[in-house]
């Protein structure tokens, strides 16, 4: 999905574009992501200034391409299960307030106004109307081709190819060497990977993930909803087993339900303990639940970096690369404003955000 914004925006801002990908499109974490265009669960900083961005973008696109991409402006409401909770919940939507984000306040009887199949008791939540959600493999096929771009699909870059100074000259693939002056590493999970093959550290890991998807039914979910207790889920370090309820339904129908977040490296392995936490968090946020078929479950690898910040511009350490990578699991929702960002790089142009907090060398200091 990123790489597909960066050829969108790049193209648009008058350039030349190839883009690579060893599988088909979206055969990556893409393909296994639930769409989400969030400003929920991101605190004040520089990751929420890319979130508000890439909103406005995602809102420009939906002009353009609207269904066929399945995008819905459904937005987001965060549950509360305690006062306690409902009260910290309060304070983290005061500071997204103040950074510009729509907040709305929502009392417990008022709760179920907008979710009437909530379990019942809850205190409260938080609306956030900005909130939206696109269908992840529709949206990246849609911008590829509206870039424009040269699509090298089954092509494995093996290699990054440099002048005798350093700076890149192109990539070396199975398939043949492709010569550019630039370089954009939009490989996700796998970024420190293509890093590397340029000489540099990119500290990308991957941060597992499962969706259970239930049979189709009608808008019984008519928002995200998810519990208070997985923005702490996204913030954490830890590489144990987290899990905390996400649930949302889908244009098509079917609600997806999640969420769980592990660092286990690129283990594909179906775990049924994971998924049965899901499904139990899921029912006690929405008791009907209980009565759904789950159709199937799969999984994904986030591609987690240490300070939770994605790598995006210019790398300092070698001329003509520049980084898109490291988004966790918010690379669909903001793929916009990261494509954005690298055609204003890329084209000498001031960024509308200040790239500094997300440079791609921030790292190398530690690993001196």
């Amino acid at each position: 999905m990123v790489g597909a914004a960066c050829a969108l925006y790049a193209a648009r801002a008058g350039l030349d574009v190839i883009l690579v990908d060893r599988g088909p499109v979206a055969g990556g974490t893409t393909g296994a992501g639930e769409g989400n265009i969030l400003v929920s669960d991101k605190e004040p900083g520089p990751e929420l200034d890319l979130a508000l961005l890439s909103g406005r973008l995602w809102g420009e696109l939906a002009q353009e391409f609207g269904a066929a991409v399945e995008y819905e402006a459904k937005g987001g409401v965060v549950v509360a299960s305690s006062p306690g909770g409902l009260a910290a919940l309060e304070r983290f939507a005061d500071g997204q307030r103040a950074a510009g984000v729509v907040a709305e306040p929502v009392a417990g009887d008022a709760l179920y106004d907008l979710e009437p199949h909530l379990a019942p008791g809850l205190p409260g939540a938080v609306h956030y109307p900005q909130d939206c959600q696109v269908m992840p493999a529709l949206a990246a096929a849609h911008l590829a081709r509206a870039s424009g771009a040269r699509l090298f699909t089954g092509r494995t870059v093996t290699d990054v190819l440099r002048t005798q100074d350093g700076a890149v000259r192109g990539v070396r693939t199975d398939k043949g060497d492709i010569h550019t002056p630039a370089l954009v590493n939009a490989a996700g999970t796998w970024g420190g990977e293509l890093a590397a093959l340029a000489g540099v550290r990119l500290p990308v890991l991957p941060r597992r993930g499962f969706v259970l998807v239930t049979e189709p039914l009608p808008r019984l979910v008519r928002h995200k909803v998810y519990a208070a207790d997985y923005v702490a889920d996204v913030a954490s370090d830890s590489a144990a087993l987290q899990t905390s309820p996400v649930v949302e339904g889908t244009a098509a129908g079917p609600i997806l339900i999640g969420s769980s977040r592990e660092r286990v490296g690129f283990d594909r392995t179906f775990s049924l303990p994971v998924v049965r936490a899901l499904a139990a968090s899921a029912t006690r946020l929405f008791p009907f639940l209980s009565d759904v078929h789950a159709m199937r479950a799969y999984l994904g690898f986030r591609p987690y970096m240490p300070d939770h910040l994605p790598a995006i511009g210019p790398d300092p350490r070698v001329p003509g690369l520049y980084h898109a990578c490291g988004h966790e699991g918010a690379g669909i929702g903001l793929a916009t404003g990261t494509g954005h960002l690298i055609a204003q790089a890329l084209t000498a142009k001031t960024p509308d955000l200040d790239l500094t907090p997300l440079r791609p060398d921030r790292f190398a200091e530690e690993a001196a």
